[in-house]
């Protein structure tokens, strides 16, 4: 049996895709054999990888990521990673996100940065790049501020030391802080006091009474605002769950006699054109579930584990006790189905995302600081 997939075909067992089609996993080929071969028959709805070095998301190539043999590693090269989610995302269905209250929360919030002395910029640890806001700079101004990357308790030492240092270059403050336990809340209280204590020196030259610090807190869904604040409050002032979309409307909270904080829904782009950071969204579960189709998000990020040297397949492996096939994501998805769900992929899907999203894999951050 033969399954073609944007001009290649390829030999051997089929997996299974909607629509009637299939796919499946490869051993080895030329890139100049590939070349040869007749156009697709398939409409333009395919999945379609090219150029690059990177293998297809469902295909088994070599790759210099591709290495996690036991005593055998090519030296890693993140900048390869982004390469690669480029290509394994490019064909797959578009991961967009914009429910309607964020629209009204932006107009709001520009009016309510105003008032604010201090803006504390909350990103997810593990994905620090792709949580950042493309205009956030250009709201900000000149106005102070705070950077908190939190969940630092997913990420190793090393990606801690790693962002610290590239936005020390960058003269920005950074907090890293879990929002759960409350590790961070402190300092960065103490640090927002502080950065914005001018504001009271101005009002007393001006012969005005003090007045408690502004801190806005902004960032993308889900990536612990209001378990921050709360943790900050030492109550539970805002509503806060694990998933994108909980806090809805702009809240001003005290903190002690000093400090007000607003507390405010998660603003993201109206459209995200770099589908490789939409991807690492849906991985790290910061936007929204029907935006995104689960079972190739995990088989991405299946796709990514493997390649990471300190993972790598093993801990796939140790996981579910099931071999990881040349790195290819959808056939390990396949099986998992067939293991443990009786060939359910959403549900097999479901578990690996929930699975990294709990931590189960160790400590992963999916992106290190840019070059």
């Amino acid at each position: 049996m033969a399954a073609q997939l944007s001009g290649v075909w390829f030999n051997g067992p089929a997996i299974p895709l909607t629509g009637g089609r299939s796919l499946q996993c490869r051993s080895s080929s030329s890139p100049s054999a590939l070349s040869a071969l007749p156009s697709s028959p398939f409409p333009s709805s395919s999945i379609q990888i090219v150029g690059g070095k990177a293998n297809g998301l469902y295909l088994n190539e070599t790759s210099k990521l591709g290495t996690t043999s036991e005593g055998s590693q090519e030296k890693y090269d993140w900048n390869d990673l982004e390469t690669d989610l480029y290509y394994w995302t490019k064909q797959l269905r578009p991961v967009q996100w914009y429910p309607g209250h964020i629209a009204k929360t932006e107009k709001e919030l520009k009016e309510q940065l105003k008032l604010m002395d201090v803006v504390i910029e909350v990103r997810d640890a593990r994905i620090p790049m792709s949580t950042s806001h493309p205009l956030m700079d250009s709201w900000l101004g000149n106005k102070t501020h705070i950077l908190v990357l939190n969940r630092e308790d997913m990420v190793s030492t090393a990606d801690r030391n790693a962002w610290a240092d590239y936005f020390a270059r960058q003269g920005i403050k950074v907090v890293f802080s879990n929002g759960k336990l409350g590790m961070g809340t402190l300092k960065l209280g103490r640090l927002a006091k502080t950065l914005a204590g001018s504001v009271n020196i101005k009002r007393k030259a001006k012969g005005l009474l003090p007045r408690p610090v502004r801190a806005g807190i902004v960032g993308y869904p889900n990536v612990g605002k209001s378990s921050l604040i709360n943790r900050l409050l030492k109550r539970r002032m805002c509503p806060a769950a694990p998933r994108p979309g909980v806090t809805r409307e702009l809240k001003w909270v005290r903190f002690g006699k000093d400090l007000e904080l607003l507390d405010s829904p998660g603003i993201i782009p109206m459209r995200i054109s770099d589908q490789t950071s939409a991807i690492k969204l849906a991985i790290c579960d910061d936007i929204g579930e029907r935006s995104y189709d689960v079972v190739d998000v995990a088989a991405v990020l299946v796709q990514m584990l493997s390649r990471i040297p300190n993972l790598g397949d093993k801990v796939l492996q140790d996981r579910y006790k099931i071999g990881i096939d040349g790195h290819c994501g959808k056939l390990f998805v396949e099986k998992l189905a067939l293991q443990l769900f009786n060939g359910d992929t959403h549900q097999a899907s479901f578990r690996i995302l929930s699975d990294f999203r709990k931590g189960k894999f160790g400590w992963v951050s999916l992106e290190r600081p840019p070059r």
